[in-house]
């Protein structure tokens, strides 16, 4: 009887050593991608504001996942994202799509973008894909995705296409990902009791107008985290979000108390699909 006993508190201590590392690892894996030696020394400066590792934690991505980024802009996440999914998963950075009457900037962050990752090893196995959500929805084979990951871009679906162009977006994160897939959301959080007009200018969006139009294209809330909340930043910006860092379009005007501030106050919303 006794060494049933034992056995069974050896097989169940063995069990929790295995339960625990596995936890470890997968905390591990986020925190040695934050940390990868390849990645820039003024992105990591930035980790304070967008606190990478309990924002991914939190939309719980995994080594093994197929990901991808909606536009990922200079690679800020995506520096992060490379080597995280670099051996076990598959990364997409659906980057710029330039078309014809495309503004320069979409050209010149995709070529600066494809030279600085072209250099780098963690990311030998990233995919680079262009997304528009207006003109280039498919961004990743239909229903092949586990996560679809952006962060601060809803103003500019909104900016280009109000509703329209919200609904286009969400739609085409709906048709890439896996059913149960996670679609997670990073976005400068505007009042509810603000002007709406002010979604079309300041870089700010109202989190129940980001809500419905996922639900319109089958996705569902699951969670909201305060981890980006900044409940210093007023909103009532004379260049919107931009004044702020690391923007700072005001320039050196007022620049210490912008700095104070910090980066803008976010939602951080994960919602799945049905």
């Amino acid at each position: 009887m006794l060494k049933q006993v034992l056995k069974t508190a050896m097989s169940l201590s063995a069990l929790s050593i295995v339960l625990t590392t596995s936890n470890y690892a997968n905390a591990d894996a986020i925190a040695d991608a934050v940390n990868s030696e390849h990645r820039p020394v003024e992105q990591r400066l930035r980790d304070e504001y967008r606190n990478p590792q309990a924002t991914l934690r939190f939309f719980d991505v995994q080594p093994h996942m197929a990901v991808a980024e909606i536009s990922p802009g200079g690679g800020w996440y995506s520096h992060i994202l490379a080597p995280l999914l670099k051996e076990k998963g598959t990364f997409y950075a659906a980057h710029n799509y330039v078309y014809e009457g495309a503004h320069e900037y979409y050209a010149r962050t995709l070529k600066a973008f494809k030279e600085k990752t072209a250099a780098n090893p963690d990311f030998s196995n990233t995919k680079i894909t262009a997304f528009h959500h207006n003109k280039a929805p498919d961004f990743a084979p239909a229903g092949s995705l586990d996560r679809v990951l952006t962060f601060r871009n809803v103003h500019n679906w909104y900016m280009d296409g109000e509703q329209q162009g919200l609904d286009n977006a969400f739609a085409a994160y709906a048709k890439a990902l896996k059913k149960g897939g996670i679609l997670g959301l990073v976005e400068h959080k505007l009042p509810e009791d603000a002007d709406d007009a002010m979604q079309k200018s300041s870089g700010y969006m109202k989190q129940s107008v980001v809500i419905a139009a996922a639900e319109k294209a089958g996705f569902k809330l699951v969670g909201e985290s305060p981890v980006n909340f900044n409940p210093m930043d007023t909103k009532d910006y004379e260049k919107g979000v931009w004044t702020l860092p690391p923007s700072l379009s005001l320039g050196e005007k007022d620049r210490a108390k912008y700095l104070a501030i910090g980066e803008s106050d976010r939602m951080t919303l994960k919602f799945q699909k049905l």
